[in-house]
């Protein structure tokens, strides 16, 4: 492969999510597979170079520089995690390197200057005195890290979050085609342990490693830094255009919307023309999740605005609506179905955060309503092993009621002592901790907390306008600006 191919590929792959990184990934799979350049017949074989390093290692030993290693079986094909080419040998870890572990250093005992002190994966501070000279192959052996490899700085503590790679001989083995290696090795060989990984020398000696001739090595090291140098220019290529294309987004999407609140700055032209745009080029400019969240967001917020769809002047006007509403809501008090509820006072102008349509109306929504309350404020009795669940605002999601793994269940007469009056015209909406999650009440055998409200529309609203409303960028910012608290939001029934 060559920056010419390696461009001409990108072009095709650079909308994938994380492309850059698994490009450098592609790269170093094909570096440690013998297919990033090409092998030369005159380049000593690996099994040469082994020998050369056994030699080294029988030295070390007998001078008693390191401890006699522990023997292990021929590498098999069921071991090799892949073909290798000719000239080249499958080699265990501990063939060419001693590893031990790190030195424990507390880290009380760091200090504001001195040599670089490298932990599970990053220098971590200083102290006073290296133990290494030299940059040294690491592999992380304690917590989320571990398993990655790492190369220390030199003159260099190293602490026992990480196991040492000592080179038998060290100018024999180039450091950094190693590190490819360990980067692209299956880390669940040598890896152990889930609430707290770790790596053992024991687990670590016995990882394969593909040894290719020492002079194809540093080929290799040398295509690789020149294929990653390229990939940190399309790399930057990359953030640019990101950042072009959610500045145009944004553009975009400001154009179908008033720019403040209260105010109608954009025309109905321009706002067609913005539409068309962003629709035409829909699949170019909606790439990540928070592209089609903002996308989202600006439909819901042009359809609770009425500009969303044309309005019919053959349409009931909603003034005509809210008295239909107010008499059905009526002859349910009267019947004694529902309690009366307070008069609340009409909206004034100073709350109508925009203008509508000539044929709507504002309205609160406690008027359009029966009943509205919240759960109950306090515990229920709990019973294990029932169908009758307490619920919250954690589990309205997208319209329905979400049973968790860890929702609580009650026995059925506490169900029926907490039950509210409820109906398939209720909708539920948190409102304490995340706002605005909202379900329909669908007969489910729940009781209510307080963290939801539920309120029973009457049946000339549809309840699904109502959770488009709920779920806008209107109804958040409103009950943002109710809402007490400073960790966790509650917004109140009065609001």
């Amino acid at each position: 492969m060559n920056p010419e191919q390696l461009l001409q590929h990108f072009e095709r792959i650079s909308e994938a999510p994380d492309a850059i990184a698994r490009l450098r990934r592609f790269i170093l799979d094909l570096a440690v597979r013998g297919k990033l350049v090409e092998q030369d017949p005159n380049d000593e074989p690996a099994s040469e170079l082994l020998r050369q390093i056994q030699s080294e290692k029988s030295r070390l030993i007998l001078e008693r520089s390191i401890k006699t290693q522990q023997a292990l079986p021929p590498i098999n094909a069921e071991v090799m995690p892949h073909t290798i080419p000719e000239g080249w040998i499958w080699v265990y870890l501990n063939d060419v390197t001693d590893l031990v572990y790190g030195k424990l250093l507390p880290t009380t005992d760091l200090l504001p200057s001195g040599y670089d002190v490298f932990g599970a994966n990053g220098v971590i501070g200083k102290y006073s005195e290296f133990l290494y000279k030299d940059e040294m192959l690491l592999i992380s052996c304690r917590g989320a890290y571990s398993g990655t490899p790492n190369i220390s700085p030199p003159n260099c503590y190293v602490t026992n979050n990480s196991i040492v790679c000592q080179f038998f001989a060290p100018n024999k083995c180039n450091i950094r085609y190693f590190y490819s290696v360990l980067t692209v090795s299956n880390k669940e060989k040598i890896v152990s342990g889930t609430a707290q990984p770790q790596v053992t020398v024991a687990n670590a000696i016995r990882l394969p490693i593909p040894l290719p001739p020492l002079a194809e090595q540093h080929r290799i090291v040398a295509k690789v830094d020149e294929l990653m140098a390229l990939c940190d220019q399309l790399q930057a290529a990359q953030t640019e255009r990101e950042q072009h294309r959610d500045r145009l987004v944004a553009a975009s999407l400001h154009c179908l919307n008033p720019a403040v609140a209260g105010t109608e700055a954009n025309t109905p032209d321009t706002q067609r023309e913005s539409a068309r745009f962003l629709f035409n080029h829909l699949p170019r400019l909606t790439t990540r999740p928070e592209h089609i969240k903002q996308l989202r967001q600006t439909i819901l917020n042009l359809a609770v605005r009425g500009k969303l769809v044309p309005q019919d002047p053959n349409d009931e006007p909603a003034a005509k609506l809210s008295k239909r509403i107010e008499k059905e809501i009526n002859d349910h008090q009267v019947n004694r179905s529902y309690r009366k509820a307070k008069p609340l006072p009409p909206v004034k102008s100073d709350e109508k955060p925009f203008i509508l349509p000539f044929n709507w109306e504002w309205a609160r929504l406690r008027s359009l309503a029966f009943v509205l309350g919240d759960g109950i404020h306090g515990t229920p009795i709990y019973t294990d092993g029932t169908n009758y669940f307490f619920i919250n605002g954690n589990n309205l999601a997208d319209g329905k009621i979400v049973i968790k793994s860890n929702t609580k269940t009650v026995s059925f007469e506490e169900m029926q002592k907490h039950k509210k009056p409820m109906s398939t015209n209720t909708v539920l909406v948190s409102i304490n901790g995340t706002l605005g999650n909202v379900a329909f009440y669908n007969n489910e055998e729940v009781v209510l907390g307080k963290s939801a409200c539920y309120f029973n529309l009457s049946s000339s609203i549809n309840k699904y306008y109502i959770k488009l409303l709920i779920e806008s960028p209107y109804f958040l910012e409103y009950a943002l600006l109710g809402a007490t608290g400073t960790t966790i939001k509650n917004l109140s029934l009065k609001q």
